[in-house]
């Protein structure tokens, strides 16, 4: 017997029910952030060196930080990355 107390419901119901909402939305955050970072560093032809300069970082913290997976990256680390290439991050509380 299938369980329809979800029909209907929305996927971040769904997450809210399970207590994974959070979690999951800091994920999906931070994977289009590294995402969109580094298309703009392709599309202005910054390799990683130079990023990494640009950053006053190694490239292994770079590699880091351009990392979906990784949930430890600052607020502001990500502000100075968009800083560099030109760009700026939004946050707004709905």
């Amino acid at each position: 017997m299938v369980d329809k107390k979800n029909i209907g419901s929305s996927f971040e119901d769904f997450l809210q029910d399970e207590g994974t909402l959070e979690a999951t939305t800091e994920q999906a955050v931070k994977r289009v952030l590294a995402w969109q970072l580094t298309s703009v560093m392709k599309e202005q032809g910054i390799t990683k060196v130079e990023m990494a300069k640009r950053l006053d970082t190694s490239r292994s913290q770079l590699d880091r930080l351009l990392d979906p997976n990784n949930a430890s990256v600052t607020l502001g680390t990500l502000a100075q990355a968009a800083s560099v290439v030109g760009r700026s991050i939004r946050v707004e509380l709905v």
